[in-house]
């Protein structure tokens, strides 16, 4: 009995031992709990340098030519055939027939007014001769150098009333006026080129009957062209007309130089914008061609000009102050498609100048090396 109470304890003795000498070593093998280090990110910054800037005002549109006609038709008659045919791609230069009209049955009309007005100052010639021997003389030249085939010369000026009197008389004068009014209309039967520039549109072929009042085409100048921009209200005040104004095509490899020829008096309500035409020539200029105007506004004073991807809710930025990031509210000046112009940065300010993804006010950070210098705007 005595035995056995001596080997339960001894085996609670042994049990207990164990357990301490497990926990001991448990305790043993804890690592030491050690501070996680704080990350720093490291940022690049440059330094505010306030100067002045010129406001580049941006815009585009398609260019059209300043000098347009419709080419209408005053008479009535059979489209003919000409050297340069009438269609639309077709070149011409000034005073160049754009278009021939048959005129047979009219010119014939026209000569017989004209005989007309010969026989009129012929049959008054005798009672000149007795009433009015000093205008005889005149009248007589002028039939000595009247040509049925070309246009009429100007009647002699009366040299009284009485023979102004006798010569309305006979119905010379209306006559004379008459002939002058078809002789105008001759002239229609003749479509010249009103300046030098290039078919854009044809309606009609050689042969078609052609009626008073249709349309037959169009035709604009290649040498003189229009842009229209919309310009902010804000700096209408600002621009002139005469001001010189650079227009680049889509590629940005060749430009021009335009000229503001006129601004528009009235604000569009809707977008608080006026309509500025800019005028421009040169080569490899055609109707309706994309390009984009610069022009410059004014020059602001105090400001940097950043990417607008530095901007925090369009009006404020990052800088580094204390080797943490803060906010600052910036006053933006003008904005283009990349880029804000802004003021209100004192001199020397540490700008972040590269976006920091999840940045926050008050974060460590610490400028890469070489970083803290002027950079160019961009």
């Amino acid at each position: 009995m005595v035995r056995k109470v001596i080997g339960i304890v001894l085996g609670l003795v042994l049990l207990a031992g164990a357990a301490y000498q497990a926990k001991k070593q448990i305790d043993n093998n804890k690592r030491p709990v050690r501070e996680a280090p704080k990350t720093i990110k490291t940022v690049y910054v440059s330094p505010v340098i306030n100067t002045d800037i010129p406001i580049i005002l941006k815009s585009n549109g398609n260019i059209v030519a300043s000098r347009k006609v419709e080419v209408f038709s005053e008479v009535q008659g059979i489209f003919k055939e000409t050297r340069l045919p009438f269609k639309a791609g077709q070149s011409y230069r000034k005073g160049q027939v754009l278009m021939d009209i048959d005129s047979r049955e009219f010119y014939t009309s026209l000569l017989a007014q004209r005989s007309t007005l010969f026989d009129l100052i012929t049959g008054m010639m005798p009672d000149l001769r007795f009433d009015y021997p000093e205008a005889f003389k005149h009248w007589e030249a002028y039939l000595k150098n009247f040509d049925l085939e070309k246009t009429l010369a100007p009647l002699p000026e009366p040299a009284s009333d009485k023979e102004k009197y006798f010569v309305n008389g006979r119905q010379v004068v209306s006559t004379y006026y008459n002939i002058k009014n078809l002789e105008e209309r001759y002239r229609k039967y003749k479509i010249v080129a009103p300046f030098s520039g290039v078919l854009t549109e044809s309606l009609v072929n050689p042969g078609t009957l052609i009626r008073s009042g249709q349309k037959l085409g169009e035709f604009v100048s290649m040498n003189d062209f229009e842009l229209e921009v919309n310009v902010n209200e804000e700096y209408i005040d600002i621009l002139k007309v005469g001001e010189s104004v650079g227009l680049f095509d889509l590629t940005g490899e060749r430009n021009w130089t335009g000229t503001v020829k006129r601004i528009n008096g009235r604000i569009d309500q809707n977008t608080q914008t006026v309509q500025v035409f800019i005028g421009v020539k040169g080569e490899g200029l055609i109707e309706g061609m994309y390009l984009e105007a610069s022009i410059r506004a004014r020059s602001e004073n105090g400001v940097i000009e950043i990417p607008r991807s530095l901007l925090i809710n369009q009006s404020e930025v990052y800088v580094v102050e204390n080797d943490k990031l803060a906010i600052k509210r910036v006053e933006p000046v003008h904005f283009t498609n990349k880029t804000a112009i802004i003021r209100g940065l004192p001199d020397g300010t540490q700008l972040i100048n590269r976006p920091i993804p999840g940045a926050y006010s008050g974060m460590l950070v610490k400028v890469a090396p070489g970083s803290n210098k002027p950079e160019t705007t961009p």
